[in-house]
């Protein structure tokens, strides 16, 4: 394919890349576009949630070497590059006062390091659209919230020539998504489809629990409903870190393509001026690969939507 645009997707673990937004990914990538992901730790501290493999000798004896092995079947499966940004996972604190993070951790490492790191990724890579999570890191693990500000740090450094040049040359991608992987209506939409066909529901707990949250913007949704299957394995490649067995397969592939064939977005930062109405392209608005490599490369540039900067002064 002559015109392939560039999409990465940065996420906090291995495994976060295969239960958000992963059947975009694997659609992009069958459709003759690059797509990397970014892992910025190597999910050290993570538990083993498959009830299966619990005790499992290999995985005590090291757990990281297995997850590395479970993200080369996901990347496989996905069809996408992937790297390590080579952070330290910083763990899920729990308790009544919260204990400290570890030192050395992910989410205690200075923005200047863990941002020149990503941005030496980005200006190798040079994609055009880049996903992350949101300031609430999708749910409130540290390390989530810190690949939320290193991901919109590194976007708006990597196009300035005079930030971290030792880095590479500049390039400055030219959107900037949230994963908007659950939201209130589309764990609605599960409940109803499970109760109609009598299947007990997990949701209704999920949904009653939302409280008073507001729901996540979303400005794109991405049609991948042929892509469901490749998420699916893709995410049972990560052993270690689902039930097979657990609530996440209770709605199967093709109940969720019929009451939800998307994944769905927020536009947070971008060059390109966005169209009328909810988008259904990542890559909307670009033009060719030629196009959107010459504005990513040239100062005659403005950013059109700061959303980012919006939240933060509201």
């Amino acid at each position: 394919m002559s015109d392939r645009l560039r999409l990465m997707a940065v996420h906090a673990h291995p495994d976060d890349e295969s239960s958000k937004g992963a059947a975009t990914l694997a659609r992009y990538s069958a459709e003759g576009h690059e797509v990397m992901v970014v892992s910025c730790t190597g999910g050290e501290r993570g538990d083993v949630l498959n009830p299966r493999l619990q005790g499992d000798a290999e995985i005590e004896r090291d757990l990281p070497k297995v997850r590395r092995r479970e993200m080369a079947a996901a990347q496989a499966i996905l069809g996408v590059q992937h790297t390590w940004l080579g952070f330290v996972d910083s763990g899920l604190p729990e308790g009544d006062p919260l204990p400290p993070l570890p030192e050395g951790c992910f989410a205690l490492e200075p923005l200047d390091v863990t941002t020149e790191a990503l941005v030496r990724v980005i200006r190798e890579f040079r994609p055009h659209v880049i996903t992350t999570y949101d300031e609430n890191g999708g749910y409130p693990h540290p390390d989530h919230i810190m690949c939320h500000v290193v991901s919109v740090a590194a976007f708006r450094a990597a196009g300035d020539a005079s930030a971290y040049p030792h880095a590479g040359e500049p390039w400055q991608p030219l959107k900037l998504y949230y994963d908007r992987g659950f939201s209130r209506a589309k764990l609605t939409a599960f409940h109803e489809a499970l109760t109609e066909a009598g299947i007990e529901s997990p949701y209704a707990e999920w949904i009653a629990n939302w409280g008073d949250r507001p729901e996540g913007r979303i400005t794109t949704r991405v049609p991948c409903s042929d892509y469901f299957g490749k998420r699916e394995q893709a995410l049972l490649a990560h052993a270690t870190q689902v039930d097979p067995d657990g609530n996440f397969f209770r709605i199967t592939k093709e109940m969720q393509a019929r009451v939800w064939p998307t994944e769905d977005f927020d536009l947070t930062l971008s060059y390109v001026q966005p169209g009328e109405g909810v988008e259904d392209d990542l890559f909307a608005g670009l033009g060719s690969a030629d196009d959107a490599d010459q504005l990513a490369t040239t100062g005659d540039r403005t950013l059109v939507v700061d959303d980012v900067r919006a939240r933060e002064e509201a």
